[in-house]
């Protein structure tokens, strides 16, 4: 029955009809097997679609790029999926988007097949367990292709990005390494495409947005390449404001506060239920930074009535117990949260997305041993594998990564000095970077988009990052989402996301 109404649906919405053209340039294993680098291998596929209320035509090349050495030597292949408008009017001169996610390691699945390419898997939008294959690949009519170019980016060693010849993969892992390799494909892109003078935004998720300020800085700063907006998703420029692991990290127990306060409202732990969540989280905002803060830094040198009113309220917010926030010394840490709020149900709250659940074999731990909104993961890769292959026609022999390259995350450098000079770690932050971009094009901005129940980037961290670090404000656009880290999995903000997308696309190029 269920494949039956997709088929109906899909029949009636008149949207992203195949032509069943593909072609793809026919590439050696000899000599892949003799190390030897082949041609860049391309599956090109002509599509035509309904996006916005317009009849759209457009080319999809999903293939590789490959980036040059000085010496115009292969180093590596960056395989992306790009959705170009066909028969443009003449004169017309079209945006481009160029979308990532994040990780560091993740494909661009997500952004991909979750709201702004062309087709998208559903899950349930009440966080609910998606349930098992087939899962239902269904036309976006609402994606903004008809606004702008969308070019998916996988870096080196997720999906069928490489290094290439005797380069390793590593070379490429490391915040200023995968900054650098995703500015050089951005300009390899638009020389190879005949792009120079379109409209460019750069869009990213997570980590993705980590990279996109340390990539705007280099576009703009470096190569003399402008931008007209950047779109970020669940920000995290300055990390210190989401590692809630930390125990004396002072910040994250600020930033944390309005997250845990949408958490516990949406699992009706807060008494009495908040008539307006937006109010609600607006006090716990004032409450974080007028009162909390300033007791924590004052430490053991606060009096016990203010302990006492300060706990109490933390309990308020939080829908935890006074004793607990006793035991914590008023130090809710953020992973702790999502194990306590609902320990006397048997069951953890997601991370990224703290409306799912999961029932864990140990009760005990302080802290989640497993997210309950990865639940998505699996319906996320099948859906894009099997659109690959029947839509674009994608049919190769190399391994699709995602999860992404098995070294990779133990490998990642996070060093921001060369190896040969003293480095002392300290916390993540390109937020310097994007305030560089800002200042030398000062038409740049920036939308951020933040769910509401992300434990993993909180929406009050944004505006904590986003409004210091030399960031003029009137750059900066905030939206805010009934969601958590993947907020369009929840189909009204899915919408939602894609229409103010659009809108500020459309602002950003007149």
């Amino acid at each position: 029955m269920q494949s039956k109404l997709l088929l109906k649906y899909t029949l009636l919405s008149l949207v992203v009809f195949i032509s069943g053209t593909v072609y793809a340039t026919d590439t050696s294993k000899e000599k892949e097997a003799l190390n030897l680098i082949p041609e860049a291998r391309q599956f090109i596929s002509e599509h035509k679609g309904r996006f916005n209320g317009q009849n759209i035509s457009y080319k999809v090349t999903a293939g590789e790029t490959y980036l040059r050495d000085k010496n115009g030597k292969e180093t590596a292949s960056i395989f992306t999926f790009a959705y170009t408008k066909k028969n443009n009017k003449k004169g017309e001169v079209r945006p481009v988007t160029f979308i990532w996610n994040g990780g560091p390691g993740s494909a661009s699945t997500w952004l991909h097949m979750g709201a702004f390419g062309p087709k998208r898997v559903k899950v349930p939008s009440d966080a609910q367990f998606p349930g098992t294959p087939p899962y239902p690949i269904l036309n976006t009519p609402e994606s903004i292709l008809d606004v702008s170019d969308l070019v998916f980016i996988d870096p080196v060693g997720t999906g069928f990005s490489r290094a290439l010849g005797k380069h390793k993969s590593k070379e490429f892992w490391g915040l200023k390494e995968d900054a650098a390799s995703m500015a050089a494909f951005i300009r390899t892109w638009i020389t190879e495409n005949g792009r120079w003078n379109s409209p460019r935004f750069l869009m990213g998720e997570s980590y993705g947005t980590t990279r996109a300020a340390a990539v705007a800085k280099i576009l703009e700063n470096d190569l003399s390449i402008s931008l007209n907006g950047i779109i970020f998703i669940s920000q995290a420029l300055d990390y210190q404001g989401s590692s809630p692991y930390i125990r004396d990290n002072i910040i994250s127990h600020i930033t944390y506060l309005p997250t845990m306060a949408a958490a516990a409202a949406y699992h009706g732990k807060i008494s009495p239920k908040p008539e307006n969540l937006a109010a609600f989280l607006n006090e716990a905002r004032v409450f974080a930074t007028d009162e909390l803060m300033p007791t924590l830094f004052k430490g053991n040198t606060i009096n016990k009535e203010t302990k006492k009113h300060i706990r109490d309220r933390l309990a308020y917010f939080t829908g935890l117990t006074p004793s607990y926030i006793d035991k914590a010394e008023l130090r809710v840490r953020g992973f702790h949260f999502a194990k306590e709020l609902l320990r006397d149900e048997g069951v953890s709250i997601g991370l990224l997305d703290a409306r799912y659940t999961v029932d864990e074999v140990d009760d005990l731990k302080a802290q989640p041993s497993y997210d309950a909104s990865r639940a998505i993961s699996s319906a996320f890769n099948s859906a894009l594998m099997t659109y690959i292959r029947s839509d674009l026609g994608v049919d190769w022999h190399r391994t699709y990564l995602a999860p992404a390259d098995d070294e990779l995350s133990a490998q990642w450098s996070w060093r921001t000095a060369p190896k040969n000079k003293a480095w002392e770690p300290t916390y993540v932050n390109t937020a310097h970077d994007l305030s560089k971009a800002l200042r030398i094009n000062p038409s740049l901005k920036v939308f951020v988009a933040s769910g509401f129940y992300d434990l993993v980037t909180p929406f009050f961290d944004a505006e904590y990052t986003l409004n210091r670090h030399g960031i003029k404000s009137e750059q900066i656009q905030f939206k805010y989402y009934h969601g958590g880290h993947m907020m369009y999995v929840n189909e009204p903000t899915r919408i939602d996301l894609l229409n103010d997308t659009r809108a500020f696309i459309q602002q950003q190029i007149k």
